[in-house]
């Protein structure tokens, strides 16, 4: 049967494209909001992947081998929710009913986690791209390792021009040419339309051009939005690639059908008017009437799967055939390939002086060859940060790499971690200065939102930095973390907690996303005392360092100042006033703890002052009075520049004898 819409649709893919459709314009109507245009034109498309490319079972959604794919242009999450529908997974007819609703599994953009088929949550527009690099790496890693009888599957990204004008684009784009990633495919939507209006008034670029010199396989498709068959053909000659990761431009028509709203502005956020849909509903044949669909569609789909599911089925044949090799994956997924085994760490002698940045790297001497899943690299500063792991670096030539050099492209990075560990079996590290954390704040925010397990290495924590000047002294960059829900923000004590919290983070199944925040400037080593009160509390996210029943002062602090706390208890001892010292290693952890823990260690009937090198917005949660630093940095010597701001043991002093006098 001809299809005069859609060129080479099957009778039961038009119906599914013809039902996406109509989906994506009544979703979005009676939400009062959401975007039509983008997932009507890419219906075709979305079908094609999931009815000819694609391996997958939607009997079950998170077999470990299927293909990923990702929505970049997260506005069009309807195409992703109208697919899941259409192709049975478990999405049902009042969950798109709920588009964009409270507490439903049809949300205003993808979510990992609350509806089937989405890897990674996308809406900020070019992470997907990104995202879909990690995967790709995460794959490939775990290909080397147990073969491709066991795995063997690939990254599918559809993304928008929103997606490509935005810098992470570039970056993500140049990174996964330089690796040769070959099983990676993005689908470039050209529809020339943002919400402003034609893209050409603010871009005029050669996609094509540009990502053959990223080192991309590209083909041109020209006006194939709608059929199936060249779509079809593309995805082929991606998966015959085997050098390159590959980019298939196609030319749509926002809004199409509709003889209203195709290739204007307004399809893109805009839910179309009750008639605009009507005009819609009659091209395409179908009745008029909301949220109409296919009782029968979804099962026709699965069972059209056949061939697909198969693959599944030989998949589980082969991971039993395995073996050992078969359980180790499993057993590597089930963990995300945690440290498997107590391994002991020569841990840094009392009294020395060790920045917490060196213990990075006896972290990886100790623990990388136990923790099968890791991978570890940085934005060009590997030996700063500490993430040398001893492995041949990531590479087509070296597909098992597990060394990442991701260039200076911190933003990048951090979107490839996302997707390393959205993947799952993987447990990515990515390292830069503290200061860069702006620049990869945004897929520092998707990685809590979407609670995969990430670490963040951030090291150069404050002003000690010192020559480097202002511009490479972070200030705010504490607080500005600390204020993101459900990210881990970890300041160690010393480089002995630093390396007691790395053990635990790879030991844990599903770690929280943590950035793990480290000095460039030797700070005191805990003795021993001091050292079991880190052990019995640091995990907690905040403890009491030292105690004292009769303590007429709490000094609280962070980092490398929780030494200069501890000097300065022992200077107001020496003149007989007694104090009491507190560290917080992480705010968040702490405040999970139960108010009785947090009350005995704050101890808030006690007159408290804190010291840290950043920042003091947000101390008031803690203590009576904060010390720290509320302007930009100088460029000076890193112990001129902390003494110049009054971090330091003295300062404490002389604040604890301040209010001692003002009280009496």
């Amino acid at each position: 049967m001809v299809d005069h819409l859609f060129t080479g649709a099957t009778e039961l893919e038009g119906r599914a494209i013809r039902e996406i459709m109509t989906l994506a314009m009544d979703a979005p109507a009676q939400a009062k909001s959401g975007h039509s245009g983008t997932a009507m034109a890419l219906s075709p498309l979305g079908v094609t992947l999931f009815s000819r490319l694609m391996r997958h079972d939607p009997t079950d959604a998170q077999w470990s081998d299927r293909d990923r794919f990702i929505l970049s242009c997260g506005h069009a999450s309807i195409l992703q929710y109208g697919l899941a529908r259409a192709f049975g997974y478990d999405l049902d007819d009042e969950d798109l009913r709920g588009f964009r609703q409270p507490h439903s599994r049809t949300p205003g953009h993808p979510e990992r986690g609350v509806s089937p088929t989405v890897e990674v949550t996308t809406g900020p527009l070019g992470q997907g791209i990104a995202n879909g690099v990690g995967m790709a790496i995460a794959e490939r890693i775990l290909r080397a390792d147990f073969g491709d009888d066991l795995v063997n599957h690939r990254t599918w990204v559809i993304a928008g021009d929103g997606c490509l004008e935005e810098g992470i684009s570039h970056e993500a784009a140049s990174l996964a040419g330089s690796l040769g990633l070959d099983r990676l495919t993005v689908f470039y939507d050209d529809n020339h339309i943002t919400i402003d209006g034609p893209t050409e008034l603010a871009m005029r670029d050669d996609a094509a051009a540009r990502f053959r010199a990223y080192g991309w396989h590209v083909i041109e498709l020209g006006e194939r939005a709608n059929d199936l068959d060249a779509l079809e053909a593309a995805g082929v000659s991606a998966i015959a690639e085997t050098e390159r990761p590959t980019l298939v431009i196609i030319r749509s028509h926002i809004g199409f059908p509709s003889p209203t709203m195709m290739d204007r502005r307004e399809a893109h956020g805009s839910p179309f008017s009750a008639e605009a849909i009507s005009q819609v509903k009659a091209i395409l044949g179908v009745d008029d009437l909301a949220f109409h669909v296919d009782p029968d569609l979804p099962s026709a789909l699965v069972e059209a799967l056949a061939e697909r599911r198969a693959q599944h089925t030989r998949w589980e044949a082969a991971m039993v055939a395995a073996g050992d090799r078969g359980s180790r994956l499993r057993r590597q997924y089930d963990t995300n390939g945690a440290l498997g085994e107590r391994v002991p760490v020569d841990y840094f002698p009392s009294g020395s002086r060790v920045a917490t940045r060196k213990a990075m790297q006896r972290a990886m001497d100790t623990w990388a060859s136990h923790t099968p899943g890791l991978t570890a690299g940085s934005a060009d500063l590997t030996d700063n940060t500490g993430v040398v792991l001893g492995s041949e670096p990531q590479g087509a030539t070296h597909p098992g790499g597990r060394q990442i050099h991701y260039g200076v492209r911190e933003f990048a990075m951090g979107a490839v971690l996302v997707g390393q560990a959205a993947h799952g079996g993987i447990r990515p590290v990515g390292s830069t200065f503290f200061v860069f954390s702006d620049y990869a704040r945004p897929a520092i925010r998707l990685a809590a939102l979407s609670r995969v397990s990430t670490l963040f290495v951030f090291t150069h924590d404050s002003v000690g930095v010192g020559e480097d000047g202002p511009t490479h002294q972070p200030i705010e960059h504490l607080m500005a973390l600390r204020a993101m829900p459900h990210l881990h923000v970890v300041r160690p004590s010393d480089a002995n907690e630093t390396l007691d919290l790395i053990e635990a983070y790879l030991s844990d199944d599903n770690p929280p996303a943590t950035a793990l925040v480290l000095s460039r400037q030797d700070v005191s080593v805990f003795s021993e005392d001091d050292r079991r009160a880190s052990r019995a509390g640091a995990a907690s996210g905040g403890y009491v360092v030292r105690e004292a029943d009769d303590a007429v002062f709490t000094l609280v602090a962070t980092g490398s100042e929780v030494s200069a706390a501890l000097e300065a208890c022992d200077l107001l001892a020496s003149e007989g006033v007694v104090t009491r010292v507190v560290a917080l290693p992480c705010w968040t952890c702490f405040e999970e703890q139960p108010r009785e823990y947090r009350d005995a260690v704050l101890r808030r009937a006690t007159p408290s002052v804190s010291l840290e090198a950043g920042a003091t917005l947000g101390w008031a949660r803690y203590v009576d009075h904060a010390i720290g630093i509320d302007s930009f940095g100088i460029s000076a010597p890193g112990d001129y520049v902390l003494d110049y701001f009054n971090i330091s043991a003295q300062r404490l002093v002389d604040h604890v004898r301040e209010w001692l006098g003002a009280s009496s």
